[in-house]
C-alpha cells in the first residue's frame, strides 16, 4: 500500500469535499462573523481610548510626574551620597592632606635629613666597619671550626635516627618477608587461580553457546516478525488514515474558515464604512451646515450689535460729560489700545469727540 499517491492535477475535490464544505461554510459564517465584528469594535474602542484618554494622560500627567519624581530622586541621592563626600573631600581631606604634606616636607628638610647625615657619618659608618672587622676575624678562627664540628655531629645523629634503622629493617626483615609472600602468591596463582579461571572461561563459553545465543536469536526473530507482520501494516494504515483525514477533511475545513474570516472582514469593513457614511449624513453634515449657515451668521450679527451698542453708550457718556463739565472726554488707554488701527464703530466715536471742540472754536 502506497501513501504518496496524489489526485490528478486539475481534477475536482469530490462529492465528499463538497458535502462537507457547504455546512462548514454556513457554520463558519455564523460563528466567525460575530467574532470578527466584536474584534473590530474592540480594536476601534481601544484605539479611541489610546488616542483620546491614555495618550493625553501619559503626555500631560504621567510623563511630567515621572520627570519630577526622577529629578527629586536624583537630588535626594546626590544630597545623601554625593554632595557630603564631595564637600568632605574638597573642604576637609584636601586641605588637611596639603597641610600634612607641607609639615612632612619641612620636617624632612629641616630635621630628619641633617640628623640622618650626621648619624651616618659619625656613628653608623664607624660602627659598621668595627663590626665587619670583628666578623671577619670571628668567622675565620672561631665560627668555621665550630660549624664543621656541629655539622659532623648532626650528620651522625641524622644517620643514626633516620637512615641506618630503616636500612636494617629493610635488609633483614622486609626483604625476606616480601620474597616469601611473592613465592606463596606465585604458587597460589599457578596451582589454584589458573585452573579455576580456565574452568570459569569454559563454563561461560558453554552458557553463551548453548543458552544465550539461541535465546537471543529467538528474540531477534520474534521482534523482526512482530515488526514485519504487525507493526508495519498497522503504521501504514494509520498513516494512510491520517493523510486521508488531512487531505479530505482538515484542508477543506481550513480553507472554509479562511474564506469565512476574509468574508467577515469585508462585511465588517462595509458595515463600518456604511455606519460612517450614515453618521456623516445624519450628524456630521447637518452640524456642519448649521455651524456654517446658521451659527456663524448669528455670531457675526451678535458681534456687530454688541459693537454698535457699545459705541452708542460711549457716545452718550461723552455727550453727558460735555454737557456737565464742558471739557472734551479723553478716551481711556485701554480703549485706545483695544481699538488701535480698527475701522469698527467703537473707533469712530472718539474721532468725533476729539474734532468737536475744533468745530466749536
Amino acid at each position: 500500500m502506497e501513501t504518496d499517491k496524489r489526485p490528478p492535477a486539475g481534477g475536482g475535490d469530490g462529492c465528499l469535499v463538497g458535502v462537507i464544505r457547504i455546512p462548514v461554510k454556513i457554520v463558519a459564517v455564523l460563528v466567525v462573523l460575530p467574532v470578527r465584528v466584536v474584534w473590530e469594535l474592540l480594536v476601534a474602542g481601544a484605539r479611541a481610548v489610546h488616542r483620546h484618554v491614555l495618550g493625553p494622560l501619559y503626555v500631560h500627567v504621567v510623563e511630567p510626574l515621572l520627570r519630577a519624581l526622577g529629578w527629586l530622586l536624583t537630588t535626594l541621592l546626590k544630597l545623601v551620597f554625593v554632595w557630603p563626600w564631595v564637600a568632605l573631600w574638597r573642604y576637609v581631606i584636601v586641605p588637611v592632606g596639603q597641610g600634612l604634606a607641607w609639615v612632612g616636607r619641612s620636617l624632612y628638610g629641616q630635621v630628619l635629613a641633617p640628623a640622618g647625615r650626621f648619624l651616618t657619618a659619625c656613628v653608623l659608618r664607624p660602627l659598621g666597619e668595627a663590626l665587619a672587622w670583628l666578623g671577619r676575624g670571628g668567622m675565620r678562627y672561631l665560627l668555621a671550626p665550630l660549624a664543621k664540628g656541629v655539622t659532623w655531629i648532626g650528620w651522625v645523629l641524622g644517620m643514626s635516627l633516620f637512615v641506618w634503622p630503616w636500612v636494617a629493617l629493610w635488609r633483614y626483615v622486609l626483604a625476606p618477608v616480601g620474597r616469601g609472600i611473592a613465592r606463596l602468591a606465585a604458587a597460589v596463582y599457578r596451582y589454584v587461580l589458573t585452573p579455576v579461571g580456565h574452568g570459569l572461561v569454559w563454563l561461560a563459553a558453554a552458557v553463551f553457546r548453548y543458552l544465550l545465543r539461541p535465546v537471543g536469536l529467538g528474540l531477534v526473530w520474534l521482534v523482526v516478525a512482530l515488526y514485519r507482520y504487525l507493526l508495519r501494516p498497522v503504521g501504514l494504515g494509520i498513516a494512510w488514515l491520517a493523510a486521508a483525514l488531512y487531505r479530505y477533511v482538515l484542508t477543506p475545513v481550513g480553507q472554509v474558515l479562511v474564506w469565512a474570516w476574509h468574508v467577515a472582514g469585508r462585511i465588517v469593513g462595509a458595515l463600518w464604512r456604511g455606519l460612517k457614511r450614515v453618521g456623516w449624513v445624519l450628524v456630521g453634515w447637518p452640524a456642519s451646515w448649521a455651524y456654517r449657515h446658521v451659527l456663524t451668521p448669528v455670531g457675526h450679527a451678535a458681534r456687530e450689535v454688541w459693537r454698535t451698542g457699545r459705541a452708542a453708550v460711549r457716545e452718550a457718556r461723552a455727550t453727558v460729560r460735555r454737557a456737565l463739565f464742558g471739557t472734551p472726554p479723553v478716551e481711556p488707554a485701554r480703549s485706545r489700545a483695544r481699538t488701535l488701527g480698527s475701522t469698527t464703530a467703537a473707533d469712530a466715536a472718539p474721532a468725533d469727540e476729539i474734532s468737536l471742540p475744533r468745530r466749536q472754536g
